[in-house]
């Protein structure tokens, strides 16, 4: 009788396999690999070598804490002669002596996570088992047998491997893009996303339900979605909206999701202070395409906020323009959320591909505050009934805004608004480019277009389907050509006249500070003319001056000054009212490398700034994020003070670990000027 067959050591093959599987940065010291693909293991036996006809030799692949095959979450599968499309099997690729290469293969809707390997090897009536070690299995979009995949390597290469990226923010006739390091492949991000899917209430609830539901992602980006955020759970991010940020970080200073999710493991999964939309989005961005689900963050202009579904914003201001009471349903200057490539076998055809999803608390959906996915066509075609949470998004990108002016008498008069437009320059970074692509197109059909009134009948958008009136009076803001922060600088109201006749009105003009979602504070800039006399076929021009001393102590973090004009015709009862939201540039960070980039080859960096205000700049530091940086390395004070005019330098060491292109992105804070950001790409050639 033969003896027993004694495995000395299985290697995982990390390199070749890591290599393989697009996982090479996570591989270290660990095996990671993607659903569908087969991958390498090879086994040394010491003794004698493995007799397929003499030992039979089976595995098993076990996930989660309860692993059962009914769940999908374990599997026993032995050594066969050919791979099993959509099944687990190993199969013998080479035999040298003991030595024994194996290729298994994963079933492209398994469930992703952490499994346990092991083999069981028998020779006649006796076995021994050996645990052959673990692996991460992640979903796969180069599987054309997985939910996720995408068909373009350009496209997987920058919604699933990109580990940086651009946010856009700013106003509507202002994008602003920031720089952000997703870093989903930088150290002990993988086990933290994996923490975050074990924390999330449903597994705490029914761990073997949970695990199981892993295989789709469909289910996986909705626990995402409700777990960035803290409402429900032990969630990553606290949200803040108010401007008081002391007792954490503003969301404003976040220049990658890294330390995020890192401080939110070290503090044993204590919500982090502070996050609002980009952030949220930029975070499950990052959870998501380290679990091999191709995902971008999309940013939307003019983004409602509509609470009771009607589509409808309603704001009520005086006789002189102001808003008579702040309410919750309103419009963001901008609202940013992801959107996952996905298949929808739970809908009808014509709804895999983009959905949208969006992390930020805003309304709960099923109890819970997440929304999506919801198919990005299904809100082009107002098809509003489709899973998950279609009519919430919809409103974001189409609610109409309707604008009362309240009499002294009390009752409500409707005024003109052609300024504010909902659902604009709906932005994402382009494919391989540090440029912006507009899809507003994936979400809305041409205004006016025939396919445009049919979403919005199929919506029951009644109020879009009504006709504009138009009053032969016309008035929009326009802006000087340099707005950057420190200047004295003039905004426009053009008023024109597009009838015979003359019209006697009062236009009052006002400057506010106002936060990116809509939260107005106080007034830098006021004007109030009560006879304005408006010829026929005329334009007017109205400048309105606005200081830095006016401004500079009351602008929040979004660095945004809101300019409200409103035109009363007394004697008609007619209101104009327009609105323009002014983003003010802030200094640029200069950013240079010194040395020759090469793998495992010191370089500097060096980032300068100049000081554009007319006074001194106190508690000043830079943060970095990027390739080859320490903890200790990111974060540089710089004395006090930094005079008016002054450029302050500072550099950093780098050690950069792999080849390829990286992202440095640079954030610069002091008590005047908070969150400028800067970026610089640095392509590292080989050692």
């Amino acid at each position: 009788m033969a003896e027993d067959l004694v495995l000395e050591k299985c290697d995982l093959e990390l390199e070749a396999n890591g290599r393989d599987h697009h996982t090479a940065g996570l591989c270290q010291g660990r095996l990671v690999v993607r659903r569908g693909q087969p991958f390498w293991l090879t086994l040394h036996f010491t003794g004698r070598s493995y007799e397929s006809s003499v030992d039979s030799l089976t595995f098993s692949a076990v996930t989660g804490p309860d692993p059962s095959e009914e769940a999908g979450t374990k599997a026993r599968f032995s050594l066969s002669s050919a791979v099993e499309e959509g099944a687990w099997t190993a199969v013998v690729m080479d035999q040298q002596d003991s030595v024994l290469s194996l290729q298994l293969s994963t079933p492209p809707n398994a469930p992703v996570g952490l499994y346990r390997l092991s083999l069981e090897a028998s020779t006649g009536y006796q076995g021994s088992s050996f645990v052959l070690g673990h692996f991460t299995l992640l979903f796969n979009s180069w599987c054309p047998a997985d939910a996720v995949y995408l068909d373009s390597d350009e496209e997987r290469r920058e919604y699933v491997l990109s580990q940086q990226g651009f946010i856009y923010q700013g106003s509507v006739k202002f994008i602003k893009s920031i720089p952000w390091n997703f870093g989903q492949f930088e150290d002990g991000i993988l086990d933290i996303c994996l923490m975050l899917l074990d924390r999330n209430p449903k597994f705490l609830k029914d761990a073997c339900r949970d695990c199981s539901s892993r295989s789709n992602p469909i289910y996986v980006g909705r626990v995402v979605s409700a777990m960035v955020n803290c409402n429900d759970d032990q969630g990553v991010l606290l949200g803040r909206w108010d401007n008081n940020y002391k007792d954490g970080i503003s969301p404003m200073f976040w220049i990658g999701s890294v330390d995020i999710l890192r401080r939110w493991k070290t503090s044993g999964c204590q919500r982090v202070k502070y996050g609002q939309c980009w952030v949220f989005a930029a975070v499950a961005c990052t959870v998501l395409r380290c679990l091999g689900i191709p995902t971008r963050v999309v940013t939307n202009f003019n983004s409602a906020h509509d609470q009771n579904s009607n589509l409808l914003i309603e704001y009520v201001y005086n006789k002189f323009g102001e808003i008579q009471k702040e309410k919750s349903e309103m419009i963001w200057n901008y609202h940013c959320w992801v959107e996952s490539w996905m298949s929808r076998p739970d809908l009808q055809p014509g709804y895999e591909g983009w959905q949208a999803l969006d992390p930020t608390p805003q309304e709960k959906s099923e109890g819970t505050y997440c929304c999506g996915p919801v198919p990005v066509r299904a809100i082009k075609e107002g098809d509003l009934s489709t899973k998950y949470d279609a009519a919430f998004v919809f409103a974001e990108v189409n609610a109409d805004v309707v604008n009362w002016i309240q009499q002294d008498d009390g009752s409500l008069c409707k005024s003109t608004n052609n300024s504010q437009t909902v659902g604009m320059k709906i932005s994402t970074k382009s494919v391989g480019r540090d440029e912006r692509e507009d899809i507003t197109h994936n979400y809305k059909y041409p205004e006016g277009s025939p396919e445009e009134r049919e979403a919005f009948r199929k919506a029951n958008h009644l109020n879009k389907l009504t006709e504009k009136e138009e009053t032969g009076l016309a008035m929009r803001i326009r802006v000087s050509e340099s707005m950057s922060m420190g200047s004295d600088f003039d905004v426009f109201a053009y008023i024109n006249n597009n009838t015979s006749e003359s019209h006697s009105c009062r236009l009052l003009l006002h400057a506010r500070t106002v936060s990116y979602n809509g939260i107005l504070g106080p007034e830098c800039g006021t004007k109030d003319l009560l006879n304005l006399s408006l010829e026929p076929f005329s334009e007017k021009s109205i400048p309105l001056r606005i200081l830095y001393e006016k401004y500079c102590e009351c602008l929040t973090e979004s660095n945004l000054i809101k300019v409200r004009g409103l035109l009363v015709e007394q004697a008609a009862n007619n209101y104009l009212l327009a609105e323009r939201d002014i983003y003010l540039e802030n200094p640029e960070i200069k950013i240079r490398i010194l040395g020759e980039p090469k793998q495992n080859r010191k370089l500097v960096a060096e980032a300068s700034l100049r000081n554009p205000l007319t006074v001194p700049l106190l508690g000043c530091s830079f943060t970095m994020e990027g390739a080859g940086l320490t903890e200790e390395q990111k974060v540089m004070d710089v004395p006090d003070p930094v005079e008016a005019g002054e450029e302050v330098k500072v550099r950093v060491d780098l050690l950069p670990r792999h080849v390829g292109r990286h992202k440095l992105v640079v954030n610069f804070e002091s008590d005047k000027l908070k969150a400028v950001k800067g970026f610089r790409n640095v392509l590292i050639g080989p050692a």
